[in-house]
């Protein structure tokens, strides 16, 4: 940013935070504190601390943030902007409540406090902004805005040599890892050379590499888990093509639009993906990358090999994804219209 000051609010112990990024956890006020804000959303220790910094506009990302910190808002007398990204406006709210969260429910019930204090709802993509409107976001205040990529630090790379394929995602249903794998059998039986690197950890880690064993490709995939970021774009840059065949969750979560997908793209390499939530506004199909439909792994296959067999067309896919978020998502570009969008609040 650089016409605001950013502070970093956390409800847990901040320990992976930029030297220079000024940073406040509840949990400094202590554990009785940060209960009670999960239970009430209420929180006279934050309040003061915000106000002792003259902080001018709160921002949140993800809808239940966004119910959290509203209280806080409207004490500060400060516009909440509040950014959605996806499984908040994509599972229903049944199914959040279901869930047993104290967060998601309360999420659910407070919901209207937000819609009535929230100042604008960022949608990180035009799919996102219709489920948004659709889950009950008043449409006048939501603006389509996606997080941008730093084309300054992501170069264009020259085109990989071997036939690998990197997957980065946390491993949850939504993300379709398992389709990837059984697509990626077929790779293998046709490009024997073929690796796949999956950069990313959760849940479904077992149960993934137990998958990977009954379809006999363990021993060419590789399970490296979370990375710095540094070290994703390496992954990144060292293969031919980056997968993401996100599908809808068993919860009905859905992708709002996959940054790793931008990143990718960043450094010239092609992205495949699923026609599935926002994906088709980061993946052009066959200008940038292709789209199969969600849960298809013969069709993953099929566009994965002909990547991985054609190095002009990887090329080719590569150069336009690269003019493609230089043009529509470079970092300083989104981020000076998010600092214009807080101007004209406060």
């Amino acid at each position: 940013m650089s016409t605001f000051r950013p502070l970093f609010i956390a409800r847990d112990a901040v320990t992976k935070a930029p030297a220079n990024l000024d940073t406040l956890s509840l949990s400094e006020f202590g554990k009785r504190a940060t209960t009670t804000y999960l239970l009430t959303r209420r929180s006279d220790h934050l309040v003061r601390a915000l106000a002792e910094r003259e902080v001018t506009v709160l921002q949140a990302h993800f809808g239940v943030e966004g119910v959290y910190i509203a209280p806080t808002a409207k004490a500060l007398g400060v516009p909440l902007v509040t950014t959605l990204h996806g499984f908040d406006v994509t599972i229903t709210k049944k199914q959040l409540i279901a869930s047993k969260k104290p967060s998601w429910i309360n999420y659910v019930t407070w919901r209207a406090s937000l819609f009535e204090t929230g100042a604008a709802f960022v949608c990180v993509s035009e799919y996102i902004r219709r489920r948004a409107v659709e889950w009950g976001y008043p449409a006048e205040r939501t603006v389509v805005l996606p997080i941008g990529v730093d084309t300054d630090v992501i170069k264009r790379l020259p085109f990989a040599e071997r036939p690998r394929i990197v997957h980065v995602a946390r491993l949850v249903e939504v993300k379709g890892t398992a389709d990837l794998l059984r697509a990626f059998a077929t790779v293998r039986r046709a490009l024997p050379a073929a690796e796949l690197i999956i950069v990313g950890d959760g849940p479904l880690r077992a149960q993934l590499g137990a998958l990977a064993t009954e379809l006999g490709i363990a021993s060419a995939v590789r399970f490296l888990g979370a990375l710095p970021h540094a070290e994703v774009l390496a992954e990144i840059g060292a293969a031919q093509v980056l997968c993401l065949p996100s599908a809808t969750a068993s919860s009905g979560a859905q992708e709002g639009l996959g940054l790793v997908l931008l990143e990718a793209a960043a450094s010239g390499r092609p992205v495949i993906g699923t026609d599935h939530g926002g994906i088709p506004e980061a993946v052009v199909d066959g200008v940038n990358g292709y789209l199969v439909p969600e849960r298809d792994p013969a069709a993953l296959a099929e566009r994965l090999l002909a990547v991985l067999g054609d190095p002009a067309l990887g090329e080719r896919l590569g150069v336009a994804g690269r003019a493609m978020v230089e043009h529509r998502y470079d970092l300083r570009t989104q981020t000076a219209k998010l600092e214009s969008l807080y101007q004209d609040l406060i």
